[in-house]
């Protein structure tokens, strides 16, 4: 979005002022805040159908249906689909031609005297983009950052007023619905790390890269969605649980990839105590590795999911460029053990102190955050083809002033080389079966797992493109 944008009274009274937008409010957890700002700026009357709120647990049962936690996608999605079809009994007869309607909910977690940690939302608007046009839905997951009640409070206000202008105004454009969230917030209040679009008025809108743009423009660190491309808020996948990640380019994934995750779950799994149940496994991509010159390719981006999606796995997008992060964003979801698959090439990297210029504590901080407790690396070994020389953790060379505590990360169980290796597929690298596909040498066939081998031919993907075709030179 180019220019000034209007300020969140500008957005309300617009709103106010639109004679087809009428709709209900229903607020469960921080109070009518989204609906105050219709109120304070005049003319509601033409806009509000009804708002309400029903904090008791019992009330709200009794209204939308039981649930095992208040603050859920579940609850949020049962909220508009209650109050949407209340809507549509009393008034679609009556205004139905003339009318846009809307359900605008959410449910929130808040600090309070008695939850003084950081809070938390489900957000969503079930609208029409037209009279008589089927529903459309956007919803969202938030995380508030503020540490007082009352300035939460106004986030949640501005933000619902942001999200229903922006579902009737600028629907047809997502980058530019997405970027609009954001108007007179800022990072530092509050994140917004899932959303997922859906219905006419958003077209053929890929969710996935919704979640790209959510990463893309800073919402957020990291978004994630499952192999069937469902967008999900972390939360939903890691709460509690075991984690495994793998992160890479993928570009393609390649037959030692898919080994090396495969090997390090086993071991992983093996090492875990049964109350710790089965360990999530992630498929992560740093923003660094999706940039074609000085933008992200969305193209090559989806190309790299969907070969993923075909060997069922959940993927993560980050914007965290080095490893050390990684546990930290981690342990927000979960207290279980964490581990990294990677191979020996990557592991020597994380030894090198050049990529640390910018921590005070250089390697050493990296290190400790990385290896927070419960943090493993799995290591996969790499064959040199010409002096055919095997590398492993045993026989890593890292510096000479590194060494003590490179060994007392391996004796102490941090650095676990993986046992289960295929060593005919060692000589495999992703960049030599990208040039076989780009170059037409057929031979890049043997070098991925056949389900993605089936995607790629069948889709033509990683191809080199012609100068006529987006993206192409």
């Amino acid at each position: 979005m180019t220019g000034e944008h209007p300020s969140t009274y500008q957005k309300a009274r617009r709103i106010n002022l639109d004679a087809r937008i009428h709709g209900t409010f229903a607020e469960i957890g921080a109070g009518q805040e989204v609906a105050r700002w219709f109120f304070h700026v005049g003319g509601a009357a033409a806009t509000v159908a009804k708002t309400m709120s029903a904090y008791d647990m019992a009330v709200s049962d009794a209204i939308y249906g039981p649930s095992d936690r208040y603050v859920s996608r579940q609850r949020l999605q049962s909220m508009l689909e209650y109050e949407y079809d209340l809507l549509m009994q009393r008034l679609r007869e009556k205004r139905g031609r003339t009318t846009s309607f809307f359900v605008f909910a959410d449910t929130v977690a808040a600090r309070s005297y008695g939850r003084p940690e950081e809070g938390h939302g489900w957000i969503g608007i079930r609208f029409q983009h037209e009279p008589l046009a089927v529903p459309s839905d956007m919803l969202l997951h938030v995380r508030l950052r503020d540490t007082e009640n009352v300035r939460e409070q106004e986030v949640l206000g501005i933000l619902g007023v942001n999200v229903t202008y922006g579902a009737y105004y600028h629907h047809t454009d997502p980058v530019t619905l997405i970027g609009s969230l954001m108007d007179d917030l800022s990072g530092d209040r509050i994140e917004i790390d899932m959303m997922k679009l859906e219905g006419q008025a958003f077209g053929h809108v890929d969710n996935r890269l919704v979640s790209l743009q959510l990463v893309e423009q800073g919402f957020t660190e990291a978004a994630m969605f499952t192999a069937d491309g469902e967008v999900v808020q972390p939360g939903e996948v890691l709460h509690e649980k075991p984690v495994l990640i793998e992160r890479g380019s993928f570009r393609p994934v390649t037959k030692p990839t898919i080994h090396m995750l495969r090997s390090a779950a086993a071991q992983f799994t093996a090492g875990l105590a049964a109350a710790d149940g089965p360990p999530v496994a992630i498929m992560e991509m740093s923003l660094r590795n999706l940039f074609s010159g000085d933008h992200v390719d969305h193209k090559d981006f989806l190309a790299r999911v969907d070969v993923l999606g075909a060997l069922g796995e959940t993927v993560m997008i980050s914007s965290y460029s080095a490893y050390y992060p990684v546990p930290g964003y981690l342990r927000r979801y979960t207290h279980k053990p964490l581990a990294f698959a990677l191979g020996v090439p990557i592991l020597g990297a994380l030894f090198d102190e050049q990529y640390y210029a910018d921590l005070p504590g250089g390697l050493l901080q990296a290190v400790g955050s990385l290896f927070q407790a419960g943090v493993r690396l799995y290591v996969y070994p790499m064959r040199d083809e010409d002096a055919d020389v095997l590398t492993t953790v045993e026989n890593l060379c890292v510096a000479p002033h590194l060494r003590h505590v490179y060994a007392h990360l391996v004796e102490g169980g941090l650095i676990v080389p993986i046992q289960n290796v295929n060593q005919d597929e060692l000589y495999i690298r992703g960049r030599d079966a990208l040039a076989k596909i780009q170059s037409g040498d057929s031979s890049w066939e043997a070098m991925v797992p056949e389900p993605a081998m089936r995607i790629i031919k069948v889709r033509q993907l990683f191809r080199v493109r012609s100068a006529t075709e987006p993206g192409g030179e």
